[in-house]
């Protein structure tokens, strides 16, 4: 009887893979397709994300997560191909439940990894540009899925999480194709402010690499403690930090010579030391006193130290 009970659990075994077997070879071959699939969209992505102008490591990423979303979907197709009595909703449930667990456990991870993804979909910015990211600035050389590449002008690399990227402020620095530059100077209180501006914009016209069109200007900003303070603007073409920097250095040495040559002033802040011993016999008396320079034609007065020295050797000199 054991026997005839065996055997009739191994029938029911082989009815049961009997009716199960097409589905599944049907399942293996849907799934099997789809690998084809699979690949198409990776290499599509790839290229892509190529023609987009990401680096080679990017670009193999984004294909290799592309192909990973799409044998996610192509196995659950062929699960409910294979076994028709566990329903799609079972399985994305399952896969959900899965899902929230691993977010959890990456969620930094994740978060750089969909930040990267929508950097080289977007594009805010490209390999070469340069960039300044808080107190950081430099070159971008490389935009992977999790961080973004930076080399500074002092030739260091800086790793900034693309999370970071895209959520804070950037100034892409070489985003267009021309750059205003500007340096500020001080001319005299007696100069000709009109002469001095005429100065400074054909100094910078004549300068190598200004820009005619936007034409560079001269503004008054204001009068400052030591004369008229003004600003030189104008435009260069490209805008990288070392064409600015040349361009600025030849930019303020032109205008200094061309303002010296022209017999304008630039003065500087002074500052001016009064004791008190060196006003005391004029203390009082605009027109005699030592701060400033007395008019010409008078003498300068005496220190107090003079004036006590020569009150104690003659002490009747100083009576009336």
């Amino acid at each position: 009887m054991m026997f005839d009970e065996a055997l009739d659990r191994l029938q029911a075994l082989g009815s049961s893979a009997a009716n199960i077997l097409p589905g599944l070879l049907l399942g293996v071959l849907v799934f099997g397709l789809g690998l084809i699939l699979v690949r198409g969209v990776r290499a599509a992505v790839t290229r892509a994300a190529s023609l987009r102008e990401a680096s080679a490591s990017s670009a193999m990423v984004l294909g290799r997560i592309a192909g990973g979303l799409v044998t996610v979907v192509v196995f659950l197709v062929a699960a409910a191909v294979a076994f028709p009595s566990v329903s799609a909703a079972d399985l994305f449930n399952l896969l959900g439940i899965g899902g929230v667990a691993i977010g959890f456990a990456f969620r930094d991870v994740l978060q750089n990894l969909l930040a990267g993804v929508l950097i080289l979909l977007t594009r805010p910015f490209r390999i070469g540009d340069q960039i300044r990211h808080g107190e950081q600035e430099g070159t971008v050389e490389d935009i992977w899925v999790r961080a973004t590449v930076l080399r500074t002008y002092d030739n260091r690399r800086i790793l900034i999480p693309n999370a970071s990227l895209f959520t804070d402020k950037i100034e892409v620095i070489t985003a267009y194709q021309q750059r205003r530059l500007q340096f500020a100077l001080t001319i005299g209180n007696g100069d000709d402010i009109s002469l001095a501006r005429d100065v400074v914009v054909r100094a910078l016209r004549a300068n190598p690499g200004v820009l005619a069109d936007p034409a560079p200007e001269a503004l008054v900003t204001g009068l400052g403690t030591a004369g008229v303070d003004m600003v030189a603007r104008f435009w260069i073409n490209p805008p990288r930090r070392r064409d600015a920097v040349d361009a600025l250095d030849g930019a303020i040495e032109a205008v200094k010579d061309a303002l010296t040559a022209a017999g304008l002033d630039l003065p500087f802040p002074t500052t001016q030391v009064l004791f008190h011993d060196q006003t005391e016999e004029t203390d009082g008396d605009r027109s005699r006193q030592r701060e400033g320079w007395p008019a010409a034609g008078r003498d300068v007065p005496r220190p107090r130290w003079q004036v006590t020295r020569k009150a104690e050797r003659d002490p009747a000199g100083d009576r009336p």
